[in-house]
C-alpha cells in the first residue's frame, strides 16, 4: 500500500500553516509550540531542530521523545474522520495535532486543549 502523501511532507512546510491558523484567531506561535511540545515531548529546542532539519511527518513522529499519555483523551472529528477510529497510528498522531490546533483556533482555553 502506498504511503499517504502527508507522511512524506516536511513538518516544517506545514508548521507555518498551524501558526497562521492560530494567529488569524488571535492566538500565538508560543501557544502552537506549547501544544506541539505537550503532544510530542519535544523541548522547544528539539522542536526547532526538527523544523530546521525539515524532517517529514513520519520522521517527526518517529523521533518523538514521549507521546503525551493523555492523547487518548483527544477525541472528535477532524477532516471528516473520528480520531478515535483512525487505524493508522501515524495518521492518528497527525490528526491529534490537527485537532489540538483546531481547538486553539476556535478559542478553547489552553488548559482544556492540553487535557489538564
Amino acid at each position: 500500500m502506498e504511503k499517504h502523501r502527508i507522511f512524506t511532507t516536511s513538518f516544517a512546510s506545514v508548521y507555518p500553516h498551524y501558526i497562521n491558523k492560530a494567529e488569524k484567531k488571535g492566538r500565538t506561535k508560543a501557544e502552537v509550540d506549547n501544544i506541539i511540545c505537550w503532544l510530542t515531548g519535544y523541548s522547544q529546542e528539539e522542536l526547532q531542530e526538527q523544523i530546521d532539519n525539515k524532517k517529514d511527518f513520519e520522521t517527526f513522529f518517529a523521533e518523538v521523545p514521549q507521546l503525551n499519555p493523555n492523547v487518548s483523551k483527544i477525541s472528535g472529528v477532524i477532516c471528516g474522520y473520528r480520531i478515535e477510529n483512525i487505524e493508522n497510528p501515524l495518521m492518528q498522531k497527525i490528526r491529534y495535532l490537527d485537532k489540538l490546533i483546531d481547538e486553539l483556533a476556535k478559542g478553547k482555553p489552553m488548559d482544556k486543549i492540553l487535557k489538564s
